[in-house]
């Protein structure tokens, strides 16, 4: 196969790993109206699959290594699109709950292993990570943008919304086909992957990922709810997670440029902290929102291509990088998870959201801190990193 088709069907994976959340994170405000639903109840929609890509992580890594790399990756697709598919069937909390485990743990699989692709076919580009980053983001963009479109043009037709994005997942399983048809050798099940556990440097990878996925699934989750508390309409607030998604492509994009002529990966990665923290600090004044959601956006842009470089930067060969992606996303997302719920908890209690966005401002700081304390630019070895 040509390189061009591999980064087709890496492109076309990447899609499907954002709509069954931000499907439903642009529709919070009306399913908690519709369903008669707390903000704790309506983010367990969001939390459930992102705590899901975090528990279920490290089995990617074993499941490759007994059914090869890219058919453990067009099994994680097809449960990714079977459980989207499943939401057009009835608009009831526990489908929509049953739906969001099974598509995390789809999402968890493809996650970690997407790493390992990229470091088997491109062991000399790091930067196709940005490839991966920013069409995960076009799907994330797509859903967000049009799940309430689809929803109004339909008379109010909530399964149909949330469902439609499952034919995402039928294009990416048709050319994944090809993988399945050629025989793809399975790795040497005799050798034990193991997470890197006692590696200082993997850890602290995990921590950053942690802490950035609690960002950007709280952000994703709330941005248009805070708009709604702000006075916006529900078509505003829509458009202000449209912009705060759409803002991460031309970022993710930058980014492999930035890191071939900076060099220095660790100020990038505190500099779009810094934009997070600025964008957040705007949400608390009275100025008009879009300034803080474009500086938002453009710091959880450039934060995850940066975050999901890392491994593969930093690791020998895929099997490796495999690990070391699923140990972050296996802790980066489990932390991640609790980011939208714990937003859903404080304003439960509180009535408004400034108390939320004072505790995101916390969990920024937090991250650059980790960021401050990583070294960087050595790649992993057997001994000298380990606690």
């Amino acid at each position: 196969m040509r390189k061009s088709f591999y980064i087709f069907a890496l492109i076309l994976a990447a899609l499907n790993l954002r709509p069954l959340i931000t499907s439903v994170a642009s529709m919070l405000g009306i399913l908690q109206s519709e369903l008669g639903i707390s903000a704790w109840t309506a983010s367990l929609l969001t939390t459930l699959p992102v705590l899901c890509m975090g528990l279920f992580a490290p089995a990617a890594a074993w499941l490759s290594q007994r059914l090869g790399l890219e058919r453990t990756l067009y099994i994680s697709l097809l449960i990714i699109t079977l459980a989207t598919a499943l939401r057009g069937i009835d608009r009831s909390v526990p489908l929509l709950l049953v739906t969001a485990l099974a598509g995390g743990i789809g999402i968890s699989f493809t996650g970690p292993l997407l790493s390992s692709f990229i470091k088997k076919y491109f062991p000399a580009s790091p930067g196709m990570v940005s490839i991966y980053s920013v069409s995960m983001t076009v799907g994330a963009a797509l859903a967000s943008g049009l799940t309430l479109k689809v929803y109004t043009q339909s008379q109010h037709n909530l399964p149909l919304a949330l469902s439609c994005w499952a034919l995402i997942g039928v294009a990416a399983l048709l050319v994944w086909t090809a993988f399945i048809r050629t025989k793809q050798p399975a790795s040497d099940g005799s050798r034990r992957l193991r997470l890197p556990l006692r590696s200082k440097k993997a850890i602290q990878f995990t921590l950053f990922f942690g802490f950035m996925a609690s960002m950007f699934y709280a952000l994703t989750a709330w941005i248009s709810p805070i708009a709604l508390s702000f006075g916006y309409s529900p078509q505003e607030a829509a458009v202000m997670l449209t912009v705060f998604t759409l803002i991460q492509i031309p970022v993710s994009l930058l980014i492999p440029v930035l890191v071939r002529r900076v060099g220095k990966i660790k100020w990038l990665l505190i500099g779009c902290s810094m934009l997070e923290l600025i964008g957040l600090g705007f949400l608390l004044l009275p100025v008009p929102m879009l300034p803080a959601v474009l500086l938002l956006g453009a710091g959880a842009g450039g934060l995850f291509p940066l975050g999901l470089m890392l491994p593969v930067m930093e690791t020998r060969n895929a099997e490796e990088a495999g690990t070391w992606a699923a140990m972050s996303q296996m802790g980066g997302y489990t932390m991640g998870a609790f980011g939208p719920l714990i937003i859903g908890w404080i304003f439960d209690l509180s009535g408004h959201y400034n108390a939320s966005i004072i505790a995101m401002l916390v969990i920024v700081l937090l991250m650059i801190g980790v960021q401050l304390s990583m070294n960087l630019g050595t790649r992993a070895t057997k001994e000298p990193d380990k606690l």
